[in-house]
């Protein structure tokens, strides 16, 4: 696509994504997104396929938006992981509260299997500041759990204080739900003692972890093991930091071995 398509292309998104914070997703009818964008109807389909590929391209047109804004906001806080973590909780809601037209887009339509490239990165973010926190000790659960977890709960509260008359939103019952999630899955500071072996472990596991995706091989990261001798050592460290036994891990699902092993994770951030 050259520049020029794609410039038209980002000009019909800003003019869709006008009609939808103002009037909602009944506002955005083919016909009406094509006058206001000044353009023929059929050359709004040239550029989309149908509504739903436009609804589509709006979708990842407000991860973006979300995600500029999160990003920048996070620059700006002390280098803390566990206070990040809180940060992007309310940036979260924050971003859902004023945009509820764009969020219930982005959030409230999902399909298993079907998202845009923007909410990988969304997800990604939040594994980010996850695995910040479990490099520093203050992680008592594995990262893809914690993630699920405040995926969950974070989507959860904001869709439900959409769902509210503004005039009786309560924002105190996400700062509620906030401190008790992430005070489930995060230590105060780190570790003093060999007691805490669940964020010792996860450190580990980080930290190894780290290292492996920023050096070109084991070696020369500073690894001596093997590549099959790392993939036991990470396992036994998840079932440390997961409390399981070895019988245990072995019945689990096939599905959350993948994910164990670092398989694709598949949830929002």
């Amino acid at each position: 696509m050259n520049e020029e398509r794609r410039a038209a292309r980002r000009q019909v998104l800003q003019v869709a994504a006008k009609l939808l914070e103002e009037g909602g997703s009944e506002a955005l009818s083919t016909r009406a997104v094509a006058a206001a964008a000044g353009i023929t109807g059929p050359a709004l389909y040239r550029m989309f396929d149908d509504k739903d590929g436009l609804l589509a391209e709006l979708a990842a047109y407000g991860f973006e938006m979300y995600l500029a804004e999160k990003r920048e906001a996070l620059a700006l806080t002390p280098d803390d992981p566990v206070a990040d973590l809180y940060r992007g909780w309310d940036l979260h809601v924050e971003f859902g509260v004023q945009h509820p037209a764009f969020y219930m887009l982005m959030y409230g339509t999902v399909q298993p299997g079907r998202r845009p490239p923007a909410a990988d990165e969304a997800h990604a973010l939040l594994v980010e500041l996850l695995g910040r926190a479990a490099e520093a000790g203050r992680l008592r659960v594995p990262v893809e759990k914690a993630t699920r977890v405040i995926h969950a709960a974070t989507t959860g509260v904001t869709l439900a204080l959409i769902g509210e008359e503004p005039s009786r939103r309560d924002l105190t019952t996400s700062a509620r739900l906030r401190d008790t999630v992430i005070a489930s899955v995060t230590t105060d500071s780190p570790p003093s003692s060999g007691s805490d072996l669940a964020s010792r472990a996860l450190a580990l596991d980080a930290a190894l972890q780290t290292a492996l995706t920023t050096g070109p091989t084991a070696a020369a990261a500073g690894v001596p093991l093997r590549a099959t001798e790392t993939a036991l050592l990470r396992e036994w460290l998840q079932q440390l930091a997961d409390g399981t036994t070895p019988e245990e891990a072995s019945a689990a699902p096939e599905g959350a071995c993948a994910q164990a092993d670092g398989g694709p994770h598949k949830t929002l951030g």
